[in-house]
This record gives structure tokens, sequence and C-alpha cells, in this order.
């Protein structure tokens, strides 16, 4: 059997050995290598040793992030009851697409404080535009997908678009979930009080059901399930705070975004599934671009809700499409 050691043993062969690792050491030593390689790598560690891994918010909350990379800055914002690691699909196909990429766990969720108070979409807003602040990002895409589309129209509506170039809006909750009197369509209060029960009760067993069932479609006829999605989807939602969870269903069901969506001016992709057992098609895309000054549509037939995830080959593809200039 072949091994390195084998390989070596015999003088001729450790010779070329020699040899080649003299030839790497000089190529090393070289000026042009080692200066090119040595400010590459001084870059990043001036970078982590600023940034770290978490910054703190007004109110005191810490605020857990991933920063990967160079280049023109994406920034995800995920879904409930979920953490950055929901989007690890995307932000390895952008890393590798010469992006860099910043995702975050809201606060309550993943490995962010798990603090009683602050969670409405203001909070999401202002703690995103923390993130944003602090690593200094600017000319910057942000995508959000579910409850993160309503903190990404938030935030924009809140804090202005000058640290910001486009935006994507992925199965997102705008304008509005819930049923008014000006939202006859929406789903009704008593859907989002029972949500709020089941997290409350028996959280554990409920996030098992979201994850096999409507989330990803795995409920319909002949989908087949697939348990390493389904266990991921639950760890990421046990991970989180029962609180924060329970609260963010207020904030992502009652949270009208009307007039948030009117406020934004830079060109934002919005892409639904039309099969999203989880957030409407009908009454949540096609209202979003009727209210934003510079929106696209881009709907996919019999897509879920977790399209991101069972989807991204798809998915990525098109957001490439819409943010490259």
């Amino acid at each position: 059997m072949w091994s390195i050691d084998s390989a070596v043993s015999r003088p001729s062969k450790r010779r070329g050995v020699f040899k080649m690792a003299a030839a790497l050491g000089a190529l090393a030593a070289m000026p042009g290598y080692a200066s090119a390689n040595n400010n590459k790598e001084s870059r990043e560690q001036n970078r982590q040793s600023t940034a770290g891994d978490t910054v703190q918010t007004k109110d005191g909350v810490k605020i857990f992030f991933k920063d990967w990379g160079n280049g023109r800055p994406i920034v995800f914002s995920h879904g409930w009851p979920l953490s950055s690691d929901d989007w690890d699909a995307q932000m390895m196909y952008f890393l590798n697409h010469g992006f860099r990429v910043v995702a975050h766990d809201r606060r309550g969720h993943g490995r962010s404080s798990q603090t009683a108070t602050g969670h409405d979409m203001d909070h999401y807003a202002d703690d995103l535009a923390t993130v944003v602040q602090h690593l200094d990002l600017k000319d910057a895409i942000h995508v959000g997908h579910s409850t993160g589309g309503g903190e990404v129209v938030r935030y924009i509506a809140r804090h202005g678009e000058s640290r910001v170039s486009k935006a994507v809006l992925i199965s997102a909750v705008p304008p509005l979930m819930v049923q008014t009197a000006t939202n006859p369509s929406g789903l009704p209060k008593s859907v989002f009080d029972n949500f709020q029960e089941q997290v409350a009760s028996n959280r554990a067993q409920f996030y098992r059901e979201i994850a096999e069932g409507p989330f990803y479609g795995f409920n319909r006829p002949n989908a087949k399930a697939r348990e390493g999605i389904i266990e991921n989807w639950w760890r990421q939602g046990m991970v989180g705070g029962a609180k924060a969870h329970y609260d963010g269903i207020v904030a992502f069901s009652q949270t009208d975004f009307t007039e948030d969506l009117k406020k934004i001016r830079v060109p934002t992709l919005v892409m639904h599934g039309e099969d999203d057992q989880i957030v409407p098609y009908a009454d949540s895309a096609p209202l979003t671009v009727k209210l934003l000054r510079n929106g696209t549509l881009k709907s996919y037939p019999g897509f879920p809700h977790g399209m991101p995830t069972t989807e991204a080959a798809t998915i990525n593809a098109d957001i490439l499409e819409f943010v490259k200039d």
C-alpha cells in the first residue's frame, strides 16, 4: 500500500521531497508573493480583531454575527425562529462568488443574548443597523427571508439608504399578515394566538411539526422529506429563547409595513413561492411589489416557504443575477 512514509524512504525520493520543500520555501520568500499573502492575512486578522463575533446594542444586548470574505457586502436576515445558520447555502455560494457575506442572529435567537425585551420590528431594525455600522458596511445588498424580510424593510425605512444599494425579500411577511378591517384577506389572529400557545407549552414538538410539514412543503403528496433539513431547523429553533420566539410571532404577524415599503427607493427583488403555506403568496408578494417604487416580482410555482434551502440552486442563481451590476 502506498504511503507518504514509504514514498520518501528511498534516497532518490527523499531528495525529491527536499528539493520540492526548498522550492516552496524560495517561492514564499519572494517579496511579491510574501507581501501579497501577508497583506491579505493582515487585513483579515485586523478585521477579526476589531470586529470579533458579537456587538452590543444600546440597550445592552449582544448580537452574534458572521462576517466572511471580502468584496461587496451581502447582509442576510433570517426567519423566525431560526438563526444565521439558516443562510449556509447562500453564504457559501456568494462567498465563492467574491462577495463579503454577513449574517447575524436576531436578538433572542441563536447565539445572541436571550433577552426578555425588545422583540419587535423597531428593535430588530436597530440591531441590524448596529451590526452594519459596527462593520462599516457600505453599498450593501440586504437579503431577508420571512420575518427577516420584514426586518430588512423596517431597517431601510427607519435608517435610510445611505449604506444600501439593493434589497431582496424572500417569502417575506410584508405588507401585513394578520387579518384586519383594512386587510380582510389576511390570516385570522387566532392562527397566531395558537402559535403562541404552542410555543409556550411545547415548542419542541411544535417546531418539529413545522419543519417536517408546511415550512418546506414536506407534507405535500409525493414530497420527499429530508431528515437533515428537518433536524437542522429544529436545532436552530431550540437554541433560541422561548420568550423571544413567543413575542416574535406578534412582531412578524401584526406589524404593518405598508408605509415602510413606500419609502424604499433602492431596487428590490421580491421572490416568493406560489405554494408557500406559511406566508401565503397572494396576500404578500404581489401586494408588496405594488407598494415599492422600484420593485420586481419573481414567483415560483410549487416552491415552499423554505425555498432558500430546498431550492437553493435556483434561488441563489436568481439573486446573483439581480445583484450583479
